[in-house]
């Protein structure tokens, strides 16, 4: 939800406004039932990367450490964008899939929920 300023002196520029990375976007990434990861990493991605490269060569170096990761069948996956469910085309960018400045997307693994099924 933006802040309404009520006073001139709140005024100044957005220090992580998309204008600010150099062509990408922030994004926010989580695993649910995996919380070895406590929370969703923040990632500054180019939003003409394709989904699936996302998938395929960003990811595996976030949560690739847990044991589950290797697991995923990303055909099972159930994503939410910013608490709305959505189903991405891994051929199309993330800028294509709907993907702003800031969204945050989390990612639900049908069968895995972390080491020994403790959510950890």
């Amino acid at each position: 939800m933006p802040v309404v300023a009520l006073a001139p002196h709140y005024q100044g520029t957005v220090a992580d406004a998309e204008d600010r990375f150099h062509g990408n976007r922030l994004l926010y990434i989580g695993w649910e039932d995996h919380l070895l990861f406590c929370s969703p990493v923040c990632l500054p991605l180019p939003p003409g990367m394709p989904f699936g490269a996302l998938l395929k060569d960003v990811l595996p170096g976030v949560y690739g450490s847990h044991p589950d990761f290797a697991r995923i069948d990303w055909t099972q996956v159930r994503w939410l964008d910013s608490g709305k469910p959505f189903t991405p085309d891994p051929a199309k960018s993330l800028a294509d899939n709907g993907l702003v400045h800031k969204s945050v997307i989390r990612f639900r693994t049908p069968g895995l929920a972390g080491i020994g099924g403790s959510r950890s």
